[in-house]
């Protein structure tokens, strides 16, 4: 892996850790969701990768509950893989849907059982809703950046950065 490539992962994952640490509404993180579905345009490793880290770092930095994990893998991997695909933002977003707003959030429930020692039926009703919450906000604001980001020269040039290596590692 390139030192170019390196650098623009670690920005990314900085980017994702501060911002989905700050600008958060209790118990949503929509910022993760904006940073899964434009980063899933580098691919699935990469977007998976970073939320990886970004949700690690996280948890350790800001004493995020293990939701920062379940939350942010299964909507990555889910958002990568929709976008190669349908090399749409579109598709990212319903892979992110999925993954987060469903998937992650019916993982949550047992995790955060175990974690906070619940024994009440009702936790099934608390991490859905916000997943989904967090998705849909998060996809309107990835959407709309990314409607910006798709001119910008620099952003085509990281896509095919990542891109290049994707095709030619086959």
């Amino acid at each position: 892996m390139s030192t170019k490539k390196l650098t623009i992962i670690s920005i990314c994952i900085a980017l994702n850790t501060v911002l989905s640490s700050v600008i958060r509404i209790e118990g949503m993180a929509p910022m993760s969701t904006v940073f899964n579905i434009i980063f899933a345009t580098f691919g699935t490793f990469y977007v998976t990768l970073i939320a990886l880290v970004t949700a690690i770092l996280r948890m350790f930095i800001f004493n995020i509950p293990p939701l920062a994990i379940t939350g942010a893998l299964f909507g990555a991997i889910l958002a990568g893989l929709c976008y190669k695909f349908t090399k749409s933002i579109f598709g990212a977003w319903f892979g992110e849907f999925v993954g987060t707003g469903i998937i992650g959030s019916i993982v949550s429930v047992p995790i955060m059982q175990f974690f906070m020692d619940l024994d009440s039926n009702a936790v099934w009703f608390l991490y859905t809703p916000r997943f989904v919450g967090a998705t849909i906000i998060g996809g309107i604001i990835a959407v709309l950046i990314y409607s910006r980001l798709k001119h910008s020269r620099v952003f085509k040039d990281i896509q095919n950065l990542f891109d290049k290596e994707s095709t030619t590692s086959k």
